[in-house]
Formats: C-alpha cells, sequence, structure tokens
C-alpha cells in the first residue's frame, strides 16, 4: 500500500499530525499496537496551554475540550503553610484548560474516524525499514497477516518507548534521572482548589489537581522504590494534609479508586530526525510532569512538522523539513528548562542541607513576591504562541 505520510503511534502527536495532514489533503496511515480501547481508557492528566486548545478549535477537534475542560487563570504556590497566588490572566491574558489525555485522544479518535482516516489498532511486529533512501517501508503485522506500507515520509510517534528513534544513528540522547517520583491518586471527593496547588513541604512536594466536580488528582512525592502496596488510604491522606493544609487550603478526603506511581526523568534526542524519518512527542523528548508540558511539547511539534510535510509534498521542497529539528528544538529546551526549574523550586531533594533548603525558600519567596518572577513564571506555564 503506498502512502504519503507513515506514522507509527496513535498517541497526542501521532493523531494530531494525521489530523492536520488530512485538512492540508496529505494522505496517512496511523498504526498502533494498542487497541482503540486500551488508548481511550490510559487515566492520564492533561492541563492544556491555550495554544493547545486553540489549535484544536481552528481544526475542528475542540468542541468538547470548550464544553468539557474547566479553564483556569492561575495556580496556587504553597509554602511556609502560606498560598502565593499566580495570576495568569493579570499576568499574561491567558490562561491553561484541565482535559485529561485520553479525553483528546478520544476527539482526535472520532474526528480521524469521522473524515474517513486510516488508524490501524492493534497490530504488531511493527517494523520501520529504509528510511535513508527514497522508498521506505512500515512492517507490520495484521489480523496474522503480514502487511507492507510504502510511505514517502515516516512519523516516529510512538511514545517514551519508541523504537523508531533507534533508527537515527549517531544521536546524542541527553537525559536525566530525578532522585524521587509521583505517587498518584485518583479519589471520589469535591475539589479541594479551583485551581491547582504546587505545595512545598519539608516531608516532600505534593500537587492538588481536579479531574472533575466529583474526581479528584493528586500527586505526593515520594522514594522512587516506593510501590503501591506501601501506601494505605489513611497514610496517602495524612501526608497530603501535613503536606498541603495551612492558611487558605484544607484537602478534602474522599475513596481513593486508583493508585499508581510515576518516574520521574528528563530527555531529549538530538536530532529529532533522520532521512524520510521524523521523531514527535515523546519518542523525541520527555519532561517532568512539574511543569505540564508533555502533551503540549507533542503537539506544537507536529504543527510544525505538518507544515514543513505540506510545502514537502505541495512543491517538493525540503527545506522546511530539513530544519525540523532546528525549527522544533528551541522550544523543547525552553520546556526543559521551565520543567526542571519548577521540579528544582518546589520537591526535597534527598540529603538537601540546610543551605539548600534555605535558598529554596528564598528563590520561591523571590519568584512569588516580584511581579517579573510571577510573570516569567506564569509566560512559560501558559505557553509560547506556537
Amino acid at each position: 500500500m503506498r502512502i504519503q505520510v507513515g506514522i507509527v503511534g496513535a498517541g497526542p502527536a501521532g493523531l494530531m499530525l494525521s489530523h492536520l495532514l488530512h485538512q492540508r489533503g496529505i494522505e496517512s496511515v496511523v498504526l498502533d499496537t494498542r487497541t482503540r480501547a486500551e488508548i481511550e481508557g490510559t487515566i492520564r492528566a492533561g492541563v492544556l496551554e491555550q495554544n493547545s486548545v486553540d489549535l484544536m478549535v481552528e481544526t475542528g477537534v475542540g468542541d468538547r475540550v470548550k464544553q468539557q475542560g474547566m479553564v483556569h487563570h492561575g495556580i496556587e504556590l504553597r509554602f511556609g503553610g502560606r498560598g502565593h497566588r499566580i495570576d495568569f490572566a493579570d499576568l499574561t491574558g491567558r490562561g491553561v484548560t484541565i482535559y485529561p489525555q485520553h479525553e483528546v485522544l478520544k476527539d482526535l479518535i472520532a474526528r480521524r474516524l469521522a473524515d474517513g482516516g486510516d488508524i490501524r489498532f492493534g497490530v504488531s511486529d511493527v517494523e520501520v525499514e529504509g528510511i535513508d533512501g527514497d522508498a521506505p517501508m512500515i512492517r507490520f503485522t495484521e489480523d496474522g497477516t503480514e502487511r507492507v506500507l510504502h510511505p514517502d515520509l515516516v512519523a516516529g510517534c510512538d511514545g517514551s518507548r519508541t523504537r523508531t528513534r533507534g533508527l537515527i544513528p549517531a544521536r546524542q540522547d541527553h537525559f536525566r534521572q530525578y532522585p524521587f517520583a509521583w505517587f498518584g491518586i485518583l479519589a471520589e471527593a469535591p475539589p479541594s482548589s479551583d485551581e491547582l496547588i504546587y505545595a512545598r513541604h519539608e516531608n516532600g512536594f505534593a500537587l492538588i489537581s481536579t479531574r472533575s466536580p466529583t474526581v479528584q488528582r493528586m500527586y505526593l512525592q515520594v522514594d522512587p522504590d516506593d510501590t503501591v502496596e506501601q501506601w494505605s488510604d489513611d497514610r496517602i491522606w495524612s501526608e497530603l494534609h501535613a503536606r498541603v493544609d495551612g492558611e487558605g487550603a484544607r484537602i478534602v478526603d474522599g475513596p481513593i479508586f486508583s493508585k499508581s506511581v510515576l518516574q520521574f526523568r528528563s530527555f531529549v534526542c538530538e536530532p529529532m530526525q533522520h532521512g524520510r524519518l521524523f521523531l514527535a512527542g515523546d519518542a523525541a523528548h520527555t519532561v517532568p510532569p512539574t511543569g505540564a508540558k508533555g502533551m503540549n511539547l507533542a503537539l506544537a511539534d507536529v504543527h510544525v512538522l505538518s507544515r514543513a510535510m505540506d510545502r514537502y509534498f505541495a512543491a517538493r521542497d525540503r527545506t522546511a523539513l530539513d530544519a525540523y529539528t532546528a525549527t522544533a528544538l528551541p522550544r523543547v529546551w525552553r520546556a526543559q528548562h521551565f520543567s526542571w526549574w519548577m521540579t528544582s523550586m518546589l520537591h526535597r531533594m534527598p540529603e538537601a542541607s540546610g543551605f539548600d533548603l534555605n535558598r529554596q525558600l528564598a528563590e520561591l519567596d523571590a519568584v512569588t513576591r516580584s511581579r517579573a518572577g510571577r510573570t516569567l513564571l506564569a509566560e512559560n506555564y501558559v505557553g509560547m504562541p506556537l
């Protein structure tokens, strides 16, 4: 089967790329080893920058995010038992929207199928070949039968456990593993706050987020070797109250129905392309979730990539394709820096000295006390224009 673009991975990057290409008259096939139910049923949090919401709305997949997404005009940084609000609306005139990633995927899948898009769920043995030449191939097994795609271009959008990344020779992998993890829960409870709370405490970091008026998502900084079994409900609520409760804030308890441990790492692959292969999203980079950048970076990648592919197919001009890495990486590194900064400013590092802890408090005080400091944080959190 000949196709213009073969896309490996039906996550935010792959599905949005297919959607954007379709709007430019470019045909694609999306392959994923997961079933549709598995993709749509994997519960993940989501904070959408205004740019991401605008992209969804302008390209016709934003009806539900506009109806169901919760717009937040700020966040609260808590330290020393007190809250300090970062007012996005005042500082930037913009905000963010709380809308889970799996809901974005539902919207994109529904639209691609309604538009006649070709998404192959539940395939196996996906192998990409020939990206150095003029005739790349993607082999895969579907319903027990081996099939072959012959795309002009290949997009590697297969997430952090990517296999397509390994096809880039002489790449440079920039990696940082953090010495802690997040313990995440979903609880049946009313919201503890109208906006997200980022809490720095002697016991470690805590994040109070929300999923809906009746379901809340919360996180605790824990040891990376901790397991779900080590954390009883009573222990979780006790730590959340200790780290967050205080002047102007109190956690609302409720039945916990989901627990998970999320490891922390930063990663960038450079370059993000080779021959006729182009990486996007987590296949090319991952960020700590503290800065809420992961899904937004994936959408920003394919915004750039779809335009470059359009130029290629319209005029056989590779200029924008060849410049894809150079165009995308500055935004990636800015997001890496912001995510690292938020992480280092709010988490307690193992074996932190008295100097380290007091310096951290001084940094938080400087950021929250100064309008310039609050603006820097707000501008990066709500996201720079695409």
